[in-house]
Order: structure tokens, then C-alpha cells, then sequence
């Protein structure tokens, strides 16, 4: 328990870090991380704010402003003189040809001066041969800008259309002649200057710019002292296409960008200016900036000290502590004279110490006591089945007079028998268990030497001396007599055979048996893993439990589907560390 000194509020680790931590950098961090974040976003918001106001109404007067030309647009191609121009011209005197002539021109220069925006009217009079312009009056049918024309309206339902620097409204056309033309084209030019000038209007800031972008994000005008570089920056970002404010990185500087869009024009509008313009109303708290940081500095450097010396430096001696506990200095108590929580954990530290020492004898000595157990359990267990097989295998040896496999046969049944039932020590070498094995299985030849073929694979000069507990490869073979291959009617077939990796001995024995599927066998496998549950210690499970005692997590059985059909045990031996292989017998 804490002394009465330990329980004195004041003097508690955990109530001096945390008063230190609240009065001295807490409300430094939040005020100052207030002021910033409440500045900054403040003044990212009115400016976004009134920029999408500023963009929304720039786009809804450009879209009235287009919608009485289309209007305008609309009337000249009903005009019945320019219906009379395009199909009686043949048939007009002089005088109806000027006057027609003349009415057309009053009209596109009176349409023209009603807006600042036009720049030219033109119709385009294929039957006669005539273009009429409202700057230029009558020439001779333009070719070039006809055609034009033409290639902007194939796939296109643009209103507002650029070609080749030509800014114009979808043109409007009347009738089919017979050769599939239309009668005349009514084309209204829109004076980009101008446009750009009201684009203009929007610019807040010197730095700052404005650009019209198409549906299919083509820049069709753009002001501004960047007009020609940033506009491509934001073309080529991802971010155009998430939210109507932004940020873009153009060659290491920041700019904010503001978009508004019309579904009527099929147009986005963006202003950009640069971050900094957006932080300049922050240049005001620049002073409280200069205070926060070197209050913040000659803070950290309090703390770090005050954590120093309270917490890291006693952490320390307790992590020492522990990685001595790790190489086994289990006789090295920490020395101390702390009363507060370290102190306590300091003598909580060397009881474990003690307490752990007790225990440690304790649990190895149970563990020699059961793996010595579960040996004489697994001993005590031969099958009557093959002893009855034995004696039946000697008796028709003794019948057909066959004294030399007789005599063969009980020496091999002698060297089963010492080997199962010896007590003198409960580690071989695996040398040893697999000549225990092979004699297993030929003494099993003997009787199904016709029925059952056997590989027996030479054991490897590198695990030849490798100790391993006694009885784990015997009983897996006679596990697979037993329960596969002895019932089968075909041909059966038994191999054992090893792999050797860089940290690990394997080996496995695999037979062609048809008596499991993969349902059992993921049964029996999550049966024997549970190996700290309490249940009956045989065969597998005990072989699988002494592996694990010995060399441990990651060594035992592990059971799949054989490649022949049958079942596969794998019996892994685990190496015990990075630098430490499992034991060997000397044999010096």
C-alpha cells in the first residue's frame, strides 16, 4: 500500500503533470491555434462568400445578355426581306434590291448598338452569293467563315461557341435549299474585349484573375496578369472537379480558386488570387505570432525538461530493469529511495522479482513431471491390435519352418518393444526415433508388403543428432495403418520424407488413404491445437502437447490434405532463436 506521505494530493506524478500541462501549455496551444484557425477561416469564407456572389450574378446578367441576342438573333432570320433577298433575288429590280438590302443592314446595325457585347452581325446568303455584315455591309460570300460556321454546329448544342479565337452564338439557319444548304445563316460575332473587360470587373486584386471555362473545360477567355499560365495549372488538377472553392499548387505558390457554374450557358466562371492575399488580413496578429512562438519554445523546453527528470529517466530504470528480467537476471532488485508512484512500482518490481524466481522453478519442475507422465501414458498405450498381428505374423513364420525371418523378426520385435518401454530418458536423438519408425514399418511390411508400399526417405545428415521427445513419429505411421491404409481395397501407399529450412526441421508423413476429408481433418487440426484445454492426452494430441513444451509456439503437428489423397502430419521442429538452434547430441 502507498504510504501516508504517497497519498498527499499535491505530491502525486499524475496530478503535477497534469496541473503543469493545463496551467503552462494548454491554453497557450489553444489560444493561439484559435486566433490563427478563426482568422484564417474568416477570411477564406467572405472572400469565397462574396466571390460566388460576384460570379453567380456576373454569369446571370451574361445569360440575359445572350438570350436577347438569340432573341434578336431569332427575328432577323424571320424577316420576310431577307426571305425575299434569298429566294427572288433573280426576279428583284435594282431599286427591290436596295431596298431590301438597306432594310437588312438598318436592322443588324440597329440589333448590333443595343449591345456592347456584338461585334458583328453576319448572314450568309449561299443562293445569291452574298455575305452581309453590319461593319462591313455587302461583300462577296465568305467562304471561310461559312464553313466555319458549319463545323461548329456538327455535334455541338453549345450556346456560346469559340473557333480559332472567333467568339460567336450558335449560329441560326433557314430552310434547305435543293442542294441540301441551307438558305442563309444568321451569325452573331461577340466582341471578346468587351467580354473580357466585364470579366475583369471581378478582379478584387491585382494578383488576382478570371477565366470563362467550356462544359468540355476548354478556356475560352481568361484576364489577369497569369492569364496564360494558371488557367492550365487548374486544368491539369483534379480539384476543378470537387468543390466550387479551392486550392491549387502553381509552381510552389498557392492560389484560391472560386468557380460558379451556369446549366443555362453551359459555362463555369473561376476567379483565382494567391493564398497570400487571402492571409493578409492575418498580418495584424503577426506580433501575437512572434509571442506565441517563443512562449511556445520556452515552454516545450520546460516540459521536456520536467519529463524528463519525472518520468523519463525512473521509465528508464524500470525498462533496464525489465531487459535484465529478459537475459534472466532475475537477481537484480532496483535501488531506489522514490516514495511517489515510481517508487511504488519499483517495490511492486522486485517482489515480482523474487515471486517470479519461485516460479519459474515451480513451472519447470511440473513441466519434467508431466512430460515424464504423458511419456509413460503414451508407453503404456501399445495396440493389442498389432501385438495380436505380431504374434499371428510369428506363428505362420513358425508354421512354414522359416527360422531365418523368425529369428529376423523377433530381433526387430525385441528392438519395438526396449525402445517403447525404456525409462532411462525421455530425449533422443531423431536418428534414433526414425530407425524406432522404420522398424515399425517393416515389421508392418511383413504382413502387407503386398497391399501397402512404403518410401521411406533417408533422414537427413544435418537432423540426424537434433534431440526430440520419444514417440512422435512411431505413433503418426501407426496412426495411419490403424485408421487409413489397413481398410483400404486398393493399393496403399505411405511415404515420409523431410524438408529442411533455414529455421525449422520437417517431418512429414503423407499416406493415399480416402477415409478423410477436409472437414475432418480441419476438426481433428483444431482439436489437437487446443492443447490448453482440458482433454484426453493420446496420440496426437500428446505428441503435438510434448513438441510445443519442448521447443515452442510454432513447433508440433500440423494436418492438411496430402497431395496422394490422404491425410498429411507434418511434425515441425522450430528452431529456439535467432542464434540458437535446437539441442543436438554430442557425439564426441
Amino acid at each position: 500500500m502507498f504510504s501516508k506521505r504517497n497519498h498527499i494530493f499535491g505530491k502525486t506524478l499524475f496530478v503535477r503533470l497534469l496541473v503543469m500541462y493545463h496551467v503552462v501549455i494548454l491554453p497557450i496551444i489553444l489560444l493561439g491555434l484559435y486566433l490563427y484557425n478563426w482568422s484564417y477561416s474568416n477570411a477564406n469564407q467572405e472572400i469565397s462568400r462574396y466571390a460566388q456572389v460576384q460570379l453567380t450574378s456576373y454569369l446571370e446578367n451574361l445569360n440575359r445578355e445572350i438570350e436577347w441576342m438569340e432573341i434578336q438573333q431569332f427575328d432577323i432570320l424571320q424577316e420576310r426581306e431577307l426571305r425575299k433577298i434569298a429566294l427572288t433575288w433573280d426576279m428583284m429590280d435594282s431599286t427591290e434590291k436596295k431596298s431590301s438590302i438597306n432594310y437588312v443592314l438598318h436592322r443588324l446595325t440597329s440589333i448590333r448598338n443595343t449591345s456592347a457585347y456584338i461585334k458583328d452581325i453576319y448572314i450568309h446568303i449561299r443562293s445569291v452569293d452574298v455575305t452581309i455584315s453590319a461593319v462591313n455591309a455587302v461583300q462577296t460570300f465568305d467562304q471561310l467563315l461559312y464553313d466555319a460556321t458549319e463545323m461548329t454546329l456538327e455535334g455541338n448544342k453549345d450556346r456560346l461557341i469559340e473557333k480559332g479565337g472567333f467568339l460567336h452564338l450558335r449560329p441560326s439557319m433557314m430552310g434547305i435549299d435543293q442542294e441540301g444548304e441551307p438558305l442563309y445563316t444568321v451569325q452573331v460575332e461577340l466582341d471578346a474585349e468587351k467580354l473580357k473587360e466585364s470579366l475583369d470587373t471581378l478582379n478584387m486584386y491585382p494578383e488576382s484573375g478570371t477565366f470563362l471555362l467550356s462544359e468540355d473545360w476548354r478556356v475560352m477567355l481568361s484576364v489577369g496578369e497569369e492569364s496564360n499560365r494558371i488557367p492550365n495549372h487548374y486544368l491539369n488538377t483534379d480539384k476543378k472537379l470537387i468543390d466550387s472553392t479551392n486550392r491549387v499548387d502553381v509552381d510552389g505558390s498557392l492560389y484560391h480558386f472560386d468557380k460558379a457554374y451556369s446549366e443555362e450557358l453551359g459555362l463555369f466562371v473561376v476567379t483565382y488570387l494567391p493564398e497570400e492575399i487571402v492571409k493578409s488580413p492575418l498580418n495584424k496578429f503577426s506580433n501575437w505570432v512572434w509571442v506565441f512562438i517563443v512562449t511556445s519554445i520556452v515552454t516545450i523546453m520546460i516540459y521536456s525538461y520536467s519529463t524528463y527528470k519525472l518520468v523519463h529517466r525512473p521509465l528508464l530504470l524500470l525498462v533496464d530493469g525489465f531487459k535484465r528480467m529478459e537475459s534472466g537476471g532475475l537477481d537484480k532488485p532496483i535501488k531506489h529511495e522514490k516514495t511517489d508512484e515510481f517508487g511504488f512500482i519499483y517495490d511492486r518490481y522486485n517482489k515480482m522479482l523474487v515471486k517470479l524466481k519461485q516460479l519459474i522453478d515451480q513451472d519447470y519442475k511440473q513441466k519434467l513431471m508431466m512430460q515424464k507422465a504423458e511419456l509413460k501414458q503414451l508407453q503404456s498405450q501399445i495396440n493389442p491390435h498389432f501385438l495380436y498381428n505380431s504374434f499371428f505374423i510369428l506363428n505362420s513364420l513358425a508354421k512354414t519352418e522359416d527360422t531365418e525371418r523368425i529369428e529376423v523378426f523377433t530381433k526387430m520385435l525385441g528392438e519395438y518393444f526396449r525402445f517403447i518401454t525404456r525409462n532411462g530418458e525421455n530425449e533422443v536423438s531423431l536418428e534414433e526415433e526414425i530407425k524406432h519408425a522404420r522398424m515399425y514399418t517393416e515389421i508392418q511390411n511383413l504382413r502387407f508388403s503386398r497391399r501397402i508400399k512404403v518410401q521411406f526417405d533417408e533422414l537427413p545428415e544435418q537432423m540426424e543428432r537434433v534431440k526430440v521427445p520419444r514417440l512422435i513419429v512411431q505413433p503418426i505411421i501407426e496412426n495411419a495403418y490403424e485408421h487409413s491404409l489397413e481398410k483400404m481395397s486398393d493399393e496403399g501407399y505411405l511415404r515420409i520424407h523431410y524438408e529442411v529450412l533455414n529455421d525449422e526441421f520437417s517431418i512429414i508423413v503423407e499416406d493415399n488413404g480416402d477415409t478423410v476429408n477436409d472437414d475432418k481433418i480441419y476438426k481433428l487440426a483444431k482439436h489437437i491445437m487446443n492443447i490448453d484445454e482440458h482433454q484426453e492426452q493420446t496420440g496426437m494430441i500428446n505428441i503435438h502437447r510434448r513438441m510445443v513444451l519442448t521447443y515452442g509456439t510454432g513447433s508440433g503437428l500440423f494436418l492438411s490434405k496430402s497431395e496422394l489423397g490422404g491425410l498429411k502430419v507434418v511434425i515441425r521442429i522450430k528452431q529456439k532463436g535467432e542464434n540458437e538452434d535446437v539441442q543436438t547430441i554430442d557425439r564426441g
